[in-house]
């Protein structure tokens, strides 16, 4: 996350790497405004060597107007940032003509090379090149001295090839940070997404757990609460078995609940101090007794294993398909009877299979949320769920678990 300062400091605005308009903007940063004006006190110091125009020269400008010339050559390199070829380009051919425009046509260069690609900057550095022939031969040199002209052109393409690499030094370094920064963002945003997409997740966990364990008992409740309301004659014994089954399931139900939330609210998953043991398919002949109370009939058929032998993940996810499967049953088809068949070996897989008949209701009535968490339930968990009305007039619902072998 980036702080942006209203008035920093000019020590900080020297020392802040980075801190710089984009190139082709107006807008400068205070450490722009310290580097444009060392540019221009540069530029305008080191013009004066270029005031120096030796004997025997083909051009002899007056000394203000090349002065002057020089001057403003330096304050010109306030523009470099927004037009720095055509900053470049304008002194570099006027240093042809007057060298005092010489060390403002260099920082341009530069400034070329930092602020363009690579192959403006080269061509940059050929004109400069080219400019350095022209001018020495119009102000050249001491003569007495042997190919004086080309080891000062020599010297000279030298400078300037050493501003193109460093600009072009500072340039890769820039869009190095720039790429870096832009890195570290995206990883920040993925970062977040993946947190948000893990929360997202175990919301869907809870909704599931809690439509699973909730829904069985509340359906128990509305079950015997509809016969005590349908029947407030019933025998003493039968109301009181009823009112038994009704403070039962509403104890389960807020047990359950709060293992949820304490789930939800426990900073490690994995500390189970004062929770519940999960139900396996141990527990489905309980499951089922629980039904048959409620005024279900239920066949059930037991696997032949074992419960114990089945791994904890897979026992639990049978148990909720079973209560999940028992409670469709009962909301959908009151009164017919149920059949779970578990079947299955290590190595081969957990089949659980739950029949009805079809009531007279529609099928198809229902918002589905059950069986649409319990086939999410399957998937995750490696397995498949199928369900539908059969040709006997019958809803099926069968899933299958992977049970590896030992």
């Amino acid at each position: 996350m980036s702080i942006e300062l209203d008035r920093p400091g000019l020590l900080t605005a020297m020392i802040s790497p980075g801190s710089r308009a984009a190139p082709g903007e107006d807008r400068r940063t205070p450490r722009d405004w310290v580097v444009d004006v060392a540019f221009v006190v540069l530029g305008t110091g080191l013009s004066v060597i270029g005031l120096a125009i030796p004997d025997g020269s083909r051009l002899n400008p007056p000394v203000v107007l090349h002065a002057t010339i020089g001057v403003l050559a330096a304050l010109s390199l306030m523009l470099r940032r927004r037009w720095p070829l055509a900053v470049a380009l304008v002194l570099i051919g006027l240093s042809a003509f007057f060298p005092a425009v010489g060390s403002s046509s260099g920082l341009a260069l530069f400034s070329l090379a930092v602020h363009r690609r690579t192959l403006v900057s080269a061509l940059g550095c050929v004109a400069a090149v080219l400019s350095c022939l022209v001018q020495f031969w119009i102000y050249p040199p001491a003569r007495s001295i042997p190919y004086v002209y080309w080891m000062v052109v020599s010297l000279t393409s030298l400078l300037c090839v050493a501003a193109v690499a460093w600009g072009i030094v500072v340039r890769t370094r820039r869009q190095l940070m720039l790429s870096l920064a832009e890195r570290a963002r995206r990883a920040e945003e993925e970062q977040e997404l993946r947190v948000e997409q893990g929360r997202r997740r175990e919301r869907e966990r809870i909704a599931r757990e809690m439509h699973d364990a909730l829904g069985h008992r509340l359906s128990l409740l509305s079950v015997h609460a509809g016969a005590l309301e349908f029947r407030p004659d019933m025998p003493s014994d039968e109301l009181a078995q009823a009112a038994g089954v009704i403070r039962s399931s509403a104890r389960e139900c807020m047990e359950d609940l709060r293992e949820i939330v304490g789930v939800l609210r426990a900073p490690d998953a994995t500390v189970s101090g004062g929770r519940r043991p999960q139900p396996g398919l141990a527990d489905v002949d309980t499951l089922v007794e629980e039904s048959r109370t409620a005024g279900m009939t239920v066949m059930f058929t037991p696997l032949s294993s074992p419960p114990e032998s089945i791994p904890l993940t897979t026992g639990r996810h049978g148990y909720r398909i079973v209560q999940e499967g028992l409670t469709n049953a009962r909301k959908h088809a009151p009164g017919q009877p149920v059949t779970i068949v578990l079947s299955g070996a290590a190595g081969n897989g957990l089949s659980i299979e739950i029949r009805n008949p079809l009531a007279s209701a529609d099928p198809g009535d229902g918002s589905r949320v059950g069986l649409v968490g319990l086939a999410e339930r399957a998937k995750l968990a490696g397995g498949t769920l199928d369900h539908g009305p059969t040709t006997t007039n019958c809803f099926r619902l069968h899933a299958w678990l992977p049970w590896p072998a030992r």
